[in-house]
C-alpha cells in the first residue's frame, strides 16, 4: 500500500504527464514539459535541504500543476495581465494539489498548508515559501534564462534578473553563482548585480 506521500506524488506526476507540450532532454528523449519542470524543482529542493519536509516536497513538485490548461495568452498583455494570470495559476495548482492530498488521506490542514506554499503566501516570512521560490528561481536560471534573455530587451532583462535575485535566499544566491552559464548570460547577471 503506497503512503499518502507516494500516492499524492504519483497523482501529481500523472497530471504533469498530460502536458501536450514536450521538452527534449539532453539525452534526446522527449518528456512532457511540466513533468520535466517538476523534476527540476524537486532536484533543486534536494540541493537546498538535506531532508526536506513532506509537505514542502509536495508543494515544490506541484507548483506548476496543469499550467498549460490556462495559457498566458488568455490574459491581457502587460504586467497586470501577467500577475493576474500567475495568481490564478497558483490558486488553481494549490486547490488541485490540496484535493489530491485529501483523496490520499491527508488532513484538511495539511492540504491547506501545501496550497498556501504553492500560492507563495508569506514570501519573506515563511521558510517553506522561500524554499519553493528559491527552487523556482534556480530552475529558471539553470534551464530557461539563456533562451528567455534572447527574446527580451536588454534593460528589461537586467531588471528581471534583479527582481529574481531579490526574491532568493543567500543560500540560493550561492548556488546560482555556481551555475554554468554562457558568457552572455554571465555578463547579464554580472551587470544586473553590479547595478542592483
Amino acid at each position: 500500500m503506497p503512503s499518502e506521500l507516494e500516492q499524492t506524488l504519483t497523482a501529481i506526476d500523472a497530471l504533469h504527464a498530460q502536458d501536450p507540450r514536450q521538452t527534449t532532454l539532453a539525452d534526446g528523449n522527449p518528456l512532457p514539459q511540466e513533468l520535466v519542470y517538476a523534476q527540476r524543482m524537486s532536484h533543486w529542493l534536494e540541493q537546498l535541504q538535506s531532508a526536506p519536509a513532506e509537505l514542502l516536497r509536495l508543494a515544490v513538485r506541484a507548483q506548476h500543476l496543469q499550467r498549460w490548461l490556462v495559457p498566458r495568452s488568455d490574459y491581457p498583455e502587460g504586467r497586470i495581465g501577467y500577475l493576474t494570470w500567475r495568481r490564478d495559476q497558483s490558486e488553481r495548482a494549490g486547490d488541485t494539489t490540496a484535493q489530491l492530498m485529501r483523496d490520499a488521506g491527508y488532513s484538511a490542514a495539511d492540504a491547506e498548508r501545501v496550497a498556501t506554499i504553492i500560492r507563495k503566501k508569506g514570501l519573506g516570512r515563511d521558510s517553506d515559501v522561500q524554499a519553493l521560490e528559491d527552487c523556482a528561481c534556480l530552475v529558471f536560471l539553470e534551464n530557461y534564462f539563456a533562451d528567455f534573455s534572447r527574446k527580451v530587451e536588454h534593460d528589461h532583462m537586467v531588471r528581471i534578473v534583479q527582481k529574481t535575485w531579490g526574491k532568493m535566499s543567500p543560500q540560493a544566491h550561492a548556488l546560482a553563482l555556481a551555475l554554468p552559464m554562457s558568457e552572455t548570460s554571465a555578463a547579464l547577471v554580472k551587470e544586473a548585480l553590479g547595478s542592483a
